[in-house]
């Protein structure tokens, strides 16, 4: 029983059992909820709220305690009505149907260690929203997405047998790997503190934690242990943060990220849940000779915003480019739940930075349009930097832009005649574009067949 409300089902052969329970108002008065049957289980202290599932790799699994102004965030946080469950790392061969753990209230004593971008995007609904909000925090550090995909749908990818051969070819690698992984990572530790000292980039590829049955790159290994036993539960929505590990095959990405998109609401037979996911920061990718990988990921990240329900917090405005790991998880926090806001809860705010709209040859240059630019552009850096113009030749020139009103004209001395034009196309591009709201604009490239000549 819960707010009065009595239903009953029968379980299958095998004990499992759900049920569903009609809508209520928010309710921060504490209840319990009875179930009955061979025995009876009575969970107390039940509050009323909005949960949102965070998920993804180390950034989004990143403590409160390693985020900036760690000290006094922690001993602010002291929301009884925000609630943590933590799901732990588990790698599983098939879907599991329960899953370990327990709700923590958040307080001071425990809030440290949950996720830093989990932590201030609840505040923040919590603050705004007034009512209770829990998170339920299943992330795991390092992780490809393969990990997080279910069986039946990475199979239906058209790259699945690209990624079988790999997982194959790990296996039968992993032993050795294994034996040399010690070594390889203090190196690369070794490596990054001097990169780290001298401000310089760090040329020795990541050691990769040897992939192998049971562990965490296990394809569709955390699905199986921890994503599919909360699902069907109820979401409000979800958000994420994942990307880092999968820059080395970016043209598997765009289609990965949207599959893993449909089959998790149609796991939780909601085909309009809500998600939301953090683009990749600005990061300085040392052994990466392109200088691009990373923007060629961003813009496989946001192809996935074609799916309706989707929206994205761009961050190359506050990573440190020679650090993967964000410290100001209270902005990127904010962005989410500004996000969540508007487009969830109806709250009128501008959500998101200039998004690119179409490109049209004006002269010597390009006029830019975008969207989310209304009433005007904002240069937070002078000269703006990191735009580029090329011609028929593909070739990019470093490109001046002068913001008039909401639009952009873009020229270079080198390119007389310019039929493409890119901005923060690099790793770890400066940004220095910004609407009204203080919201930064994506990066971009007109060269993507959405660019328009006149």
């Amino acid at each position: 029983m819960f707010k009065g409300q009595r239903v009953s089902t029968v379980t299958d052969g095998v004990g499992h059992w759900e049920v569903f329970l009609d809508g209520v108002p928010a309710s921060a008065e504490p209840a319990e909820l009875v179930a009955t049957g061979g025995n009876t289980v009575t969970v107390r202290d039940v509050l009323v709220g909005e949960v949102w599932l965070a998920s993804g790799q180390s950034n989004m699994a990143r403590p409160l305690s390693d985020a900036r102004n760690a000290e006094s965030e922690i001993a602010a946080a002291n929301f009884p009505l925000l609630r943590r469950f933590n799901v732990q790392n588990t790698v599983a061969d098939r879907p599991a149907t329960t899953v370990p753990g327990r709700w923590q209230v958040c307080e001071p004593q425990v809030a440290g260690g949950f996720s830093g971008v989990g932590y201030f995007f609840a505040r923040d609904l919590h603050r705004k929203l007034g009512v209770p909000v829990g998170l339920i925090q299943s992330t795991w550090g390092g992780t490809p997405i393969e990990a997080w995909i279910s069986d039946a749908a990475l199979r239906s990818t058209s790259v699945f047998s690209k990624i079988d051969a790999r997982w194959h070819r790990d296996c039968a690698e992993y032993a050795e790997r294994k034996v040399l992984y010690p070594a390889e990572q203090a190196a690369w530790g070794r490596a990054d503190e001097h990169s780290k000292a001298t401000r310089t980039h760090n040329m020795m590829p990541w050691p990769k934690v040897p992939a192998g049955p049971g562990t965490q790159d296990a394809l569709s290994g955390l699905y199986n242990g921890m994503i599919a036993p909360l699902q069907p539960g109820a979401l409000r929505g979800i958000i994420w943060w994942q990307g880092e590990s999968n820059w080395m095959r970016v043209s598997e990405y765009a289609e990965l990220f949207q599959t893993m998109i449909r089959s998790w609401r149609a796991a939780w037979r909601r085909d309009n849940l809500p998600f939301y996911f953090v683009q990749l920061a600005n990061y300085k990718l040392g052994c990466d000779s392109t200088d691009r990988a990373w923007a060629q990921l961003r813009e496989a990240q946001a192809q996935a915003l074609t799916l309706s329900s989707t929206a994205m917090a761009v961050t190359i405005d506050l990573g440190d480019p020679f650090e993967m790991h964000l410290s100001n998880k209270q902005e990127i926090g904010r962005r989410l739940a500004l996000i969540a806001q508007t487009q969830v809860y109806g709250i009128p705010e501008e959500w998101s930075g200039p998004v690119f709209a179409f490109a049209e040859r004006e002269g010597a240059a390009m006029r830019v349009h975008f969207t989310h630019a209304t009433p005007v552009l904002v240069a937070r850096r002078t000269p703006l930097p990191s735009f580029e113009l090329a011609g028929m030749d593909r070739v990019f020139h470093p490109a001046t832009a002068r913001i008039e009103r909401d639009t952009l004209l873009v020229a270079s001395t080198h390119v007389p005649a310019p039929v493409a034009v890119r901005y923060a196309w690099s790793n770890a591009p400066e940004a220095g574009l910004y609407n009204r709201a203080s919201l930064p604009a994506a990066s971009f490239r007109s060269d993507s067949g959405r660019q328009r000549n006149t």
